[in-house]
């Protein structure tokens, strides 16, 4: 993981989770390691391996959306950097051609008063979620929304944007509704799965509850910083 000029950081694509963890400071970045398998897995597992596989229901994914990460991918024809919201095309399926290798992931770094945190439930640790959200906030000095990102994993075939419950806390105070908008991010989902880990009606209830609690999370810290 190196700092870039612009003040953001790119990882290299075969960063193990554990390498991630023991080289940054961020917050953003150990919390979402931590939800992730056990130790072994961490040992072994890479950043690039999990954005590159697409699972719907893997943290990273998600991360990547919310935070507004760029991909960088290399082939024999050149390199090409892939927004993420570009990226994750369908289950397992991603923007890379077939000769196309992931390099590595460029995450720009919020700053200012700003609060991070991503919630899932699995039915043990380190299992793939159920559903899970990320939130990432931004507080102006008066303790308004200056920017707001919200992405839900295991709640569809790609990570997924929240963008209509995004626009309703714009400008809004801190104390905007968290209830009120884990319902509007999850209103928005069209085809959450049913498998046999819960019908899609549950899932959705599910990640309503991860958005109410990332986003109490994430202001909670934003207000402290």
């Amino acid at each position: 993981m190196r700092e870039l000029p612009d003040g953001g950081y790119e990882v290299g694509a075969l960063t193990t989770y554990a390498d991630l963890i023991a080289n940054t400071t961020l917050d953003w970045v150990r919390e979402a390691v931590e939800l992730i398998g056990d130790v072994q897995v961490r040992n072994r597992g890479t950043v690039g391996g999990s954005i590159a596989h697409a699972d719907p229901a893997a943290e990273y994914p998600a991360v990547a959306l919310a935070m507004d990460a760029e991909m960088e991918a290399i082939s024999a024809r050149g390199t090409r950097r892939i927004p993420a919201a570009a990226f994750f095309r369908d289950f397992w399926t991603t923007d890379l051609e077939p000769d196309e290798l992931l390099a590595s992931v460029r995450f720009p770094v919020w700053n200012g008063r700003c609060g991070f945190s991503v919630r899932e439930f699995a039915r043990r640790h380190g299992d793939f979620a159920v559903a899970g959200a990320v939130v990432a906030v931004e507080l102006t000095g008066d303790d308004r929304i200056e920017r707001c990102t919200i992405s839900l994993f295991g709640l569809g075939s790609t990570p997924r944007r929240a963008p209509e419950a995004e626009r309703a806390v714009q400008g809004h105070k801190a104390d905007f509704s968290s209830d009120e908008l884990g319902r509007l991010a999850t209103s928005e989902l069209t085809d959450v799965p049913s498998d046999v880990h819960g019908s899609a009606r549950y899932r959705a209830r599910v990640g309503a509850a991860m958005v109410k609690r990332a986003w109490d999370e994430a202001i909670a810290e934003a207000c402290r910083a």
